[in-house]
């Protein structure tokens, strides 16, 4: 892991740091040949040399920053969650959705 992956992560209660965890873990495996880094302060996975991907943990949600493409095309099942046009927040009292997180990779993917 990133040493300031790590710090940024453990900077957070147990539960959001599992939170945290699961997520990173899941992206990791979604997508073969991911860079982890840290930029504009976050995690951050880049894939092939571009930003593909940024997170990060607060106080009460985690933070997902796929981009404005995926936001886009996927509004309808956005609908429960708090987003922009570039970052969805996913509450720290529900489940991380790791089916839609899944769809918003798969569009990423496609470009």
């Amino acid at each position: 892991m990133h040493p300031e992956v790590a710090e940024h992560i453990n900077s957070f209660p147990k539960e959001t740091q599992e939170k945290l965890l699961a997520l990173r873990s899941f992206l990791m495996n979604a997508v073969d040949g991911l860079e982890e880094t840290k930029n504009y302060g976050i995690p951050t996975f880049k894939w092939k040399g571009k930003n593909f991907i940024h997170y990060a943990g607060y106080a009460k949600h985690i933070g997902l920053y796929p981009g404005a493409g995926p936001i886009k095309a996927l509004i309808e099942e956005l609908k429960g969650y708090k987003f922009a046009k570039g970052s969805i927040q996913f509450p720290l009292n529900r489940e991380l959705p790791f089916e839609l997180i899944q769809k918003i990779i798969d569009l990423k993917l496609k470009g």
